[in-house]
């Protein structure tokens, strides 16, 4: 394989497209090596096959508002790879949605879904519809018409969504009743539903709570953990919040939170109760994070993001690309020792270069938040065996699956100095799972 022919060749085809450009690049560039090993995958062009999607779906959303204007928004779903099992992935609803973001996000799942060794393939959807500003009623609406088009690609042997970017549980539960009005069904199509109808404990805080379980590997593995370590987390949606819960919980400090207006920073630490007023104000009340700075007499700073302020630990959590090169450097000059991405592709091909010239710990998001679709498996298997496990239960798999993933990402990236590369180690595993379950599958 020649990466930089295939990644012109698939510019060539798909013009337009840099974040789905972006995700193929970072992957390529570390498989390589091992990908040559195996002239097989060559003669059959697999790596061609495994970045372009299985396929495309592509349609027109048309909802009535409160004021009874129609209004019009693009829906999609990217059907990646299923080699290793049904397609896999979230759903988001946010304004700057657009196929690009998408098809990323379903090449990253794949490798991602792998690495938990659930039987899972890789896939996403969404809108640029935003359900920011808008009513119950609204939001439920357009639900609804999303779903007169989707319903009809997915199910709980093909394509299981879930919840990702401004889609929670509220979203969750109208698209599974207005599936289940259409499929005449009640199945495990969904995961993320309320525990009233077939939802896993755990599932909401899983993505975070997986994060930092990884990041506590890879901690141990320089002989420390979480105790005393002052932590900076951007975003304060559900990724963010459980983060935070989790680093409280092991002995860390919470200095940071942010949205998309800004970020506040609180040298006291976000506290237990501090914490809990953020879940009210986001979850509850869908405010905005300044109140928090007016409430408790902290820094807020408008239109930034936290990566310049002095910490022990970073924890990307918000969306892609917010952490570019320069917040990198900022990073590492104030004694970084740690990133742990809880968003998907959070930090900037630059910004990784950074991080890995400087030899810090830096877990991608591939590796490092595959907690949240590792418990949506588990959901899966509690809706298939018709059972629900305890909170203790979940938890215990979810903390194993993590660990499995740190100990594959150890077995391919550790380098010849003993630093391990965990994009590398990554990418490597989740690839060859997929590349060997295709092999055997044939040319299909």
């Amino acid at each position: 394989m020649n990466a930089a022919k295939v990644l012109d060749d698939l510019k060539r085809r798909f013009p337009n497209e840099p974040e789905y450009h972006q995700a193929v690049e970072e992957v390529l560039s570390t498989i390589e090596e091992e990908y040559n090993k195996h002239p097989e995958f060559d003669k059959v062009n697999l790596i061609e096959r495994l970045c372009i999607p299985d396929r495309v779906y592509q349609f027109r959303v048309t909802w009535m508002d409160d004021k009874g204007n129609i209004q019009t928004n693009m829906g999609y779903r990217v059907q990646h790879n299923n080699a290793i099992g049904p397609y896999k992935g979230g759903i988001r609803f946010h304004a700057s949605v657009n196929l690009s973001i998408l098809k990323f996000l379903a090449f990253e799942q794949t490798f991602k879904n792998s690495l938990t060794t659930l039987p899972m393939g890789g896939g996403k959807g969404g809108s640029d519809f935003s359900p920011r500003g808008k009513s119950n009623m609204e939001v439920m609406r357009f639900v609804q018409s999303f779903m007169l088009e989707l319903w009809r690609h997915i199910g709980p042997e093909t394509d299981v969504p879930a919840g990702d970017i401004g889609v929670g549980g509220r979203e969750v539960g109208f698209m599974f009743g207005m599936y289940k009005k259409l499929a005449h069904e009640f199945t495990g199509t969904f995961t993320g539903k309320g525990r009233e109808f077939g939802g896993s404990l755990i599932r909401p805080e899983a993505t975070g709570y997986g994060n930092i379980y990884f990041l506590m590997e890879m901690l141990k593995k320089q002989g420390t953990d979480l105790k005393g370590k002052s932590c900076l987390i951007s975003g304060s949606g559900n990724v963010a919040q459980y983060t935070a819960e989790k680093v409280l919980e092991l002995g860390g400090k919470v200095l940071t939170m942010s949205d998309s207006d800004g970020y506040i920073f609180d040298p006291e630490g976000i506290d237990r109760e501090k914490l809990d007023y953020i879940m009210e104000l986001k979850n509850l009340y869908r405010g905005r994070i300044r109140e928090y700075a007016d409430k408790y007499g902290c820094k807020y700073v408008e239109g930034a993001r936290p990566w310049g302020e002095k910490a022990d630990i970073a924890l990307p959590s918000a969306t892609q690309n917010e952490l570019n090169g320069d917040d990198a450097k900022k990073l590492v000059a104030n004694g970084v020792m740690a990133v742990s991405e809880g968003a998907n592709m959070p930090s900037t091909p630059e910004a990784v270069k950074v991080f890995q010239e400087a030899k810090i710990l830096y877990a991608p998001g591939k590796a490092a938040n595959a907690g949240g679709v590792s418990v949506s498996g588990l959901e899966m298997t509690q809706n298939s065996i018709k059972l629900s496990w305890s909170a203790e239960e979940v938890d215990e798999k979810l903390k194993s699956i993590m660990k499995n993933i740190h100990e594959a990402c150890v077995q391919y990236g550790t380098e010849a100095d003993g630093y391990v590369n965990y994009v590398k180690g990554a990418n490597v595993a989740g690839f060859m799972k997929v590349a060997k379950a295709m092999m055997a599958q044939g040319i299909v």
